[in-house]
């Protein structure tokens, strides 16, 4: 079992509804001082930010080959003949374990080339539980 972390995960998703936020401190317009700010992706704090996240990367993955859990939406699965990867996602983390380098090299590198993230190695630790 390996694990990644995505780095920035809420400034991936993008806003699929209408969302002002007021100046940001230090950044006011004084000459506007009544007007808001329309943003176009999530930011930290907004509650449409996991959200937002999520369905973007599910989205990428699904087109990767990758079907959803029965039980789990955040939870993916590939196969290719004998071999699978399992893939589970919670929030901005990701673990996942394959039975093929190839297919695990190959996730790592699909991920690597549509998100910024981190590659943890294997994994010894996920939510604060050591794992053996």
């Amino acid at each position: 079992m390996f694990q990644m972390d995505v780095k920035y995960a809420f400034l991936n998703g993008y806003i699929n509804e209408e969302v002002f936020v007021t100046q940001p401190p230090k950044f006011e317009d004084y000459k506007f001082s009544d007007h808001v700010c329309k943003l176009k992706k999530a930011l930290y704090g907004l509650k449409q930010e996991p959200r937002q996240w999520y369905e973007k990367l599910s989205n990428f993955l699904l087109s990767q080959g990758y079907n959803r859990g029965m039980t789990d939406n955040t939870f993916l699965i590939k196969k290719k003949k004998d071999d699978i990867i399992l893939v589970q996602v919670y929030v901005d983390d990701i673990i996942f374990g394959s039975t093929n380098e190839n297919m695990y090299e190959a996730f790592v590198e699909a991920m690597k080339s549509e998100f910024e993230m981190s590659m943890m190695d294997e994994m010894n630790y996920f939510l604060g539980l050591q794992v053996n």
